[in-house]
Order: structure tokens, then sequence, then C-alpha cells
């Protein structure tokens, strides 16, 4: 799955996934922001819709990823919350919102989709990070499923299935050493599991020793697996 999909992100992933297109011919899953870091909606990019419009014919799914995947601030001083919102990540969208304001940004999003046409079964918060009242609103929303690194989560009871995620921090030369080495020893935790996910980011795209390890990671697991969307694999799990 790719995350973080948006007009100014998908030229970073485009030479990647015209490889993968070409070597494996897999559908993708694709986390797609609606207005990514307050740029400008989704919907005033042609170029951009065209391209997820290609990619939903190829049998993609395109999942909403939060609505601006950004946090502002400000930040109450509290050393979780400073180490989840500053440390971990500066995008935990819908960490601190209200239950008012997410069910808002959840149902602007999916409205967006529903304009462009784009059929949208999953939701899931920039850096996997629900805030106790986003996700009572998004227990409220119909959506079919969100998720977490570890499992893909059902609605509207968030009941856990297993499904391990293999995940790069790719910023600074120390984390891609030892993301390299999680990677290799949570992949062979995780052979056994019926679900492994593949979460990519657009920094990954920039150092050839991620985008390497996916493409390496794809063309050991294809041959004893099949790969689907997120939707695809809970429908045939349900």
């Amino acid at each position: 799955m790719l995350h973080d999909v948006a007009p100014a992100t998908w030229p970073a992933y485009a030479a990647f996934v015209a490889e993968v297109d070409a070597s494996f011919s897999i559908p993708l899953t694709l986390l797609v922001v609606p207005d990514f870091h307050r740029r400008g909606t989704i919907d005033h990019y042609p170029d951009f819709v065209a391209a997820m419009e290609q990619r939903l014919a190829r049998g993609d799914e395109l999942v909403l990823h939060g609505y601006h995947h950004d946090d502002p601030g400000p930040i109450p001083w509290h050393p979780r919350a400073w180490i989840q919102r500053r440390i971990l990540t500066h995008e935990g969208e819908f960490l601190p919102l209200d239950h008012t304001e997410a069910r808002a940004r959840i149902d602007r999003g999916r409205a967006l989709f529903r304009q462009l046409g784009w059929p949208v079964h999953g939701f899931v918060a920039p850096a996997w990070l629900l805030g106790s009242e986003a996700r009572q609103a998004l227990a409220e929303s119909s959506f079919a499923y969100t998720s977490h690194p570890n499992a893909l989560l059902q609605l509207p009871d968030f009941h856990p299935l297993s499904a391990p995620t293999l995940v790069w921090s790719a910023g600074s030369a120390w984390r891609r050493v030892l993301s390299l080495a999680w990677n290799h020893e949570r992949l062979r935790r995780a052979r056994k599991a019926r679900l492994i996910r593949l979460g990519l980011h657009p920094v990954d795209m920039t150092h050839a020793s991620s985008r390497h390890f996916w493409l390496r990671t794809l063309a050991l697991l294809l041959p004893a697996r099949h790969a689907v969307t997120k939707h695809a694999w809970l429908e045939q799990s349900s």
C-alpha cells in the first residue's frame, strides 16, 4: 500500500509504480489524502484525478487517508503527547481532534471521493494515530475498515484481524540502516501470517536502499502469495 498519495507526492511514486506494474502487475492499495498539507483539494488537479482513475481501472483500491495529513498544534505539555506528535511524527492529524471536527473531516473526505465517483471502503488515519473522539467518529461512519501497524480493524467495532506491516523510517541515514534490519526481522517473524502488508511512503522513493528493499520483498513474497487490496482481502476473509 502506498501512503500519503496526493498531487504533490504522486510524481515521487511514478517510476516505482511503473516498475511494479511491469515486473509484477499486482493491484495496489493507495491511501489518498484529500487536501495534503492544505495545498488544495485533489479535485483541482485533473492530472492527478486522471492518474487515480487509471489506477482504479487496473484494479487498485483508493482509501481515504485523513484529510490534511498535518498536525499544526498546539501541543499540551505532556511527555506522551510530545513524543507522539513531535518526535514520532508531525502529521498525526486525527490524534488531537474532537468528535465534531473528526466527523466533519471524515465526511468531507468521503463527499469528495463521492463527487469524483471513486468507491471507498476504508479510512486510515495519518501515522495510524486516532484519538478517542476521532475513533468514536469513525465508528459512527459507514466505512468497512481502518488499520494500525499490526492489524486490519473491521468497523464499527474495531475487530482486529492480524496483518503485520513492513514499514520504513527513511528520513535519515541511521533510520534507514535500522529500518533495513528491523524489516528483515519483522518479515522473518511474519512469514506465516495470512496477510503481510507493505507500507510504502513517498520518502522511501528517494533512497535506493528502501526502493530496492521493496522490490526485493515483492519478488520474495509473490511466488508463494497472492497480492490483493485491503478490501478484497477482507471480503475473501468474511
